[in-house]
């Protein structure tokens, strides 16, 4: 039995507030991956958030260790989604790896509820109106030796609306170029060249994308960005675009961990978290981040008025993750031993390669002139007479964006000259 490789791409862009976007017409909706606090916690979605939450995290430490001075980002969603959905083809060992290694305990939920919140998310999210543009997708590019089973292509497109493309895997330029036009199409040509070099062996692609575009809730003024200093550490500073606003945030300051927590609302229902740590805290923060903090630092966020100043900035990240993912515990899907049968129902198909790329745009807002002509009245209760305390992210620090409860992209930002 010849043995087929299969390739995992896993793409996420990030664009917020960088480009005009003029819709047809505005919605207002209000999403909550998490239920209210009446439900009961024992539901599927519960159970997947909260395994989500511990997968999200646990990736994002796994990646820092990789490099303690380098920048980190990815969407630990694209992930997820791509090896849940890889999950619906492999039986035995395999499947409970990817399943287990995703954080899911099987006694508990079911592999049917597990699909169907995937389900139910990806329709959450698969939304844009006026205020957000958020576009997640797959698709599988397949060979013509690779007949994949009407059950398996059933159920990746109803529970993740996963596109089929025919690919003639033979001429690896082509395949190339009907791949790497495909995602750039879909990330709006801001990842481009993702497929370099295509195995001889290479039969099937599954591509999963994530494009969002959001703007600030209340825009920075680019009048206001000012070139300073950032310090990435004791031996080296480096100039970046600071942006400046002095305005009511929500914020907090944890003091056992020793840092500042930031958090800049977008339109639609999406937010991003920007935490500081105190210098020489970076580690700590690192060390302690996950669902326990964060949660701790959402319910203890307050308005106040601050006098904000964050680089603009853009960040990306590119990933093989065949070794990240064997030490969190998925395996035999990447070795002879792997049973993914339930895509072709036979067992000649392992994962050859798996790759995240990324792509972070930070900015201003939207358009110049509504920067610079959006008034903003802060309540007199909360202006004391003494100046507005500054914090002023000009060292690492860590960002999470949040959309619709569900943490769609993390990040470190280290050092912007590297970003």
């Amino acid at each position: 039995m010849p043995q087929f490789y299969l390739s995992l791409l896993l793409a996420g862009l990030c664009a917020f507030a960088h480009s005009h976007h003029v819709p047809d017409h505005h919605e207002d909706h209000d999403y909550h991956l998490h239920p209210p606090a009446e439900d009961h916690s024992d539901l599927p979605s519960s159970k997947i958030a909260s395994a989500n939450a511990k997968f999200d995290f646990k990736l994002f430490h796994q990646l820092i260790s990789e490099g303690a001075n380098t920048n980190v980002f990815f969407s630990p969603l694209s992930i997820s989604n791509a090896l849940a959905l890889l999950s619906l083809g492999a039986n035995s060992t395999t499947q409970s790896q990817l399943l287990s290694g995703l954080g899911f305990n099987l006694t508990e939920i079911s592999e049917q509820e597990i699909h169907e919140v995937f389900h139910h998310l990806f329709q959450l999210l698969n939304h844009s109106d006026a205020d957000i543009q958020l576009s997640p997708g797959n698709a599988l590019f397949t060979d013509n030796q690779v007949k994949p089973l009407k059950k398996f292509l059933d159920d990746a497109q109803h529970f993740y609306e996963t596109e089929v493309c025919p690919t003639n895997f033979k001429n690896s330029t082509e395949a190339e170029s009907q791949i790497n036009s495909y995602i750039e199409k879909k990330t709006h040509g801001k990842l481009v060249d993702v497929v370099k070099v295509l195995g001889t062996e290479t039969r099937m692609i599954l591509v999963n994308y994530i494009f969002m575009k959001a703007y600030w809730k209340n825009p920075f003024d680019y009048l206001s960005t000012r070139e300073d200093d950032f310090f990435v550490d004791e031996q080296t500073t480096v100039k970046v675009p600071m942006m400046n606003k002095d305005s009511i945030f929500e914020t907090y300051y944890d003091q056992d961990l020793s840092c500042r927590v930031v958090k800049l609302p977008y339109k639609g229902n999406a937010s991003a978290l920007f935490i500081l740590p105190d210098q020489g805290k970076l580690k700590q923060v690192e060390d302690a981040l996950g669902q326990d903090v964060l949660s701790k630092w959402l319910k203890s966020l307050k308005p106040r008025v601050i006098r904000l100043s964050l680089p603009r900035f853009s960040i990306s990240g590119s990933y093989v993750l065949k070794g990240i993912l064997r030490r969190m515990g998925i395996t035999d899907v990447f070795t002879d031993q792997a049973d993914l049968s339930g895509i072709t129902g036979k067992p000649e198909l392992k994962v050859s390669k798996a790759i995240h790329n990324a792509y972070l745009n930070v900015r201003e807002n939207g358009t110049e002139d509504a920067a610079t002509i959006v008034p903003e009245l802060v309540p007199p209760k909360l202006v004391s007479g003494s100046v507005s305390p500054k914090v002023i992210f000009n060292r690492p620090f860590l960002d999470i964006f949040l959309v619709k409860g569900k943490i769609l992209f993390m990040a470190k930002f280290n050092n912007p000259a590297k970003a």
